[in-house]
């Protein structure tokens, strides 16, 4: 049987699928395929292996062919996969949850935090150029942590690891999520507020919702206006939760003090507007880059190929397979 792999992953994973015995065909290249070289690469697959920039639709699956069986993304999201499709064809699709990931986001994310009231970034770009010219009371005056109110949108388990680490800091933590969670409330000590609350009281909101038809845009103009003067907006989830342009404007005139952003909204693409301001921390979908756990998700994505390649359930199946 036949795997090909649309992206260069760990070699951990490429392995697993070997010593199962599956022929491998990989693009080494960190290249994105074009969707005519995609066609052409997936030809003759019973499983594709696939990153989160490569559309699979339904033009990609008829061309690889009736005998597909699996589509195994490697990552956590999956929206990049055409579902209605896929369960038209029969197919699987799977993606890679890996524990290890969530403990790495949630670190970046409160890295973020850090980086954006001290002012980190700002203050080592400064010093590269040689404009320091020596101590001064008032440069790059940041903020303290302490006593400010974190607003997380979105309690998985990203959300509940930042919590947790937030609250150590001397953080008062509200929360909002559709389903209220009693025990997380108790467990972290945090308070619910609806989504209109938690943007009013929030220093500093932290996004860490998937992206659906009903989150794109969750944070648009109208909820830029009802945060804070002054508030902090971060996100490490996905790109389209957050309207780019409604962001760049609330900036622009000051009424947010920044902004830190790891997933964008035009992916690969970064905002060049945002590249312009000073107060933005810009960085390339790495929350979750350690070598552990881009190995977990190799692990992982070889192992829900090996599943249903013998026709066994994958345990990371998404949507309605």
């Amino acid at each position: 049987m036949k795997v090909v792999v649309t992206r260069k992953i760990p070699r951990l994973g490429i392995d697993m699928l070997e010593d199962a015995g599956f022929e491998v065909v990989g693009n080494e290249s960190e290249k994105l395929l074009s969707r005519e070289q995609m066609k052409e690469f997936v030809k003759g697959a019973d499983a594709i292996l696939c990153l989160l920039l490569d559309k699979i639709d339904a033009e990609i699956m008829d061309a690889a062919g009736k005998q597909l069986k699996i589509i195994a993304n490697y990552g956590v999201g999956f929206e990049n996969i055409d579902l209605a499709a896929a369960r038209q064809r029969n197919i699987l699709v799977s993606n890679t949850p890996s524990l290890l990931s969530g403990q790495a986001v949630a670190e970046f994310t409160v890295g973020l935090i850090f980086s954006l009231l001290k002012r980190i970034v700002e203050g080592d770009e400064f010093a590269r150029k040689g404009n320091f010219g020596g101590w001064k009371p008032e440069i790059f005056l940041g903020q303290n942590l302490t006593g400010k109110t974190l607003g997380i949108i979105g309690l998985g388990g990203i959300g509940c690891l930042v919590a947790k680490m937030a609250s150590a800091f001397g953080l008062r933590v509200v929360y909002y999520k559709r389903n209220r969670d009693g025990e997380m409330e108790k467990k972290y000590r945090l308070e619910y507020l609806s989504l209109e609350n938690l943007l009013r009281e929030a220093d500093i909101v932290s996004v860490h919702v998937p992206l659906t038809k009903e989150s794109r845009h969750l944070i648009g103009d109208r909820e830029i206006q009802l945060m804070k003067d002054g508030a902090f907006l971060i996100n490490t989830s996905r790109g389209g939760i957050v309207d780019e342009a409604a962001l760049v404007e609330s900036l622009k005139k000051g009424k947010l003090a920044g902004a830190a952003i790891d997933t964008h909204e035009y992916e690969p693409e970064v905002n060049p507007e945002l590249c312009g301001l000073p107060n933005v921390i810009l960085t390339p979908h790495i929350a979750s880059s350690v070598k552990e756990v881009r190995d977990d998700m190799a692990r992982l994505a070889a192992l829900n190929i090996i599943e249903a390649l013998n026709n066994r359930q994958p345990p990371n199946l998404v949507g309605d397979k």
